[in-house]
């Protein structure tokens, strides 16, 4: 498959093979800050859930067309690569947990008990149970007809934890950590046995959601650990690491995957999640991560998401042209520090990826 792709920068940069030039893409770039992408969802008048859910309905095909469309919105754009368009939170309803959302993810009531997490269902039969994120990635890769490259993704277990057990999404819409996440920080605290078990369960889930993603077509997935920038070490050690090692080893090992953990200064320990890219925040320098890890790693990163939403052309080239020397050619992925915002002006982001691809 890889040797047929027409645009194959990315696969080749993860890894850490030569490439003409560093490849670039951008976490959410399908999506909200895209003036097509809110005309599609003004004229559609759909809720997220349900063009994110899991399962079929009479206009489950209908729904597929609008997915695809979507996540195929940045290729006019130039990106190097193409993510499905899904949420994190996608493959929780197979375990019978819905979140809609009014406009951010809601669950009522939140995951907090024993008995709650004991009824969480097990994914048994992801073609079955993830039937509508499966027709996704198969249309998706009819339609690019190996032009460019499939991210999958999912969200880490203890991000998909923070949201079940908060309720609704653990991070102000500023910065930092909402009031709604002190549960989950009691829950590791005072209960982490209960806390070990939910996520078993998670894990359990993200390995077989991204094997499934593979069987149906994305050629590389990113695990998401959005919530790692509010993790002291201690906690990451304990309960995001161990997980992240577990999935690493057991998703389909020809196929290059991401860690992402959100702004995570833990280079040390990222690196020993078994992840053979590491997308790190704008609070670590990208050169001397490079000079710190052996060759084998390739990195992801990490121009300053809010330089995209406010800086000027000449700013963002500049920190263009600071990542590109930072990351150098070989082994390098040019990405954000975080997603895309939500107000980022769309010119911004069409000039990020032209001035990416011009040098």
């Amino acid at each position: 498959m890889e040797q047929q792709l027409k645009n194959d920068l990315l696969l080749r940069a993860a890894k850490s093979l030569p490439v003409e030039r560093v490849p670039v893409w951008m976490m959410r770039q399908a999506g909200r800050s895209d003036p097509l992408y809110r005309k599609i969802r003004q004229e559609q008048n759909l809720p997220l859930e349900r063009l994110f859910r899991t399962c079929p309905g009479p206009d489950s095909h209908t729904d597929v067309d609008l997915a695809v469309k979507i996540s195929l919105l940045p290729k006019r754009i130039g990106v190097d690569a193409i993510i499905v368009y899904k949420d994190i939170l996608t493959p929780l309803a197979s375990m019978g947990v819905h979140f809609r959302f009014n406009p951010g993810p809601i669950l009522n009531p939140p995951i907090r008990n024993k008995q709650q997490i004991d009824s969480l269902k097990p994914l048994d039969d992801p073609h079955i149970q993830l039937a509508y994120t499966g027709n996704v990635i198969h249309s998706l890769r009819e339609t690019l007809n190996d032009e460019l490259p499939l991210i999958g993704f999912a969200g880490a277990p203890l991000t998909l934890a923070f949201f079940l057990i908060a309720g609704e999404s653990p991070m102000k819409k500023g910065k930092g950590i909402s009031e709604k996440a002190k549960p989950v920080f009691k829950m590791m605290d005072s209960e982490p046995d209960l806390m070990h078990c939910l996520l078993d369960k998670l894990t359990e889930l993200t390995i077989h959601y991204l094997n499934f993603q593979i069987s149906r077509g994305v050629q590389i997935v990113q695990l998401f650990e959005s919530i790692a920038d509010v993790l002291s070490r201690e906690l990451y050690e304990t309960f995001a690491l161990p997980y992240h090692q577990r999935i690493f080893s057991a998703i389909n090992s020809l196929t290059p995957a991401i860690l992402f953990a959100k702004e995570c200064p833990y280079i040390d320990m990222m690196h020993q999640s078994g992840a053979g890219v590491l997308s790190i925040g704008k609070c670590l320098n990208l050169k001397k991560v490079k000079s710190d890890i052996d060759d084998t790693i390739a990195f992801q990163g990490n121009v300053d998401n809010d330089i995209l939403r406010d800086g000027s052309f000449s700013d963002i080239t500049q920190a263009i042209h600071t990542c590109l020397e930072q990351g150098g050619k070989v082994g390098h992925i040019l990405n954000l520090s975080h997603g895309l915002h939500r107000d980022t002006p769309f010119e911004n982001v069409k000039h990020f990826v032209k001035i990416a691809k011009s040098l």
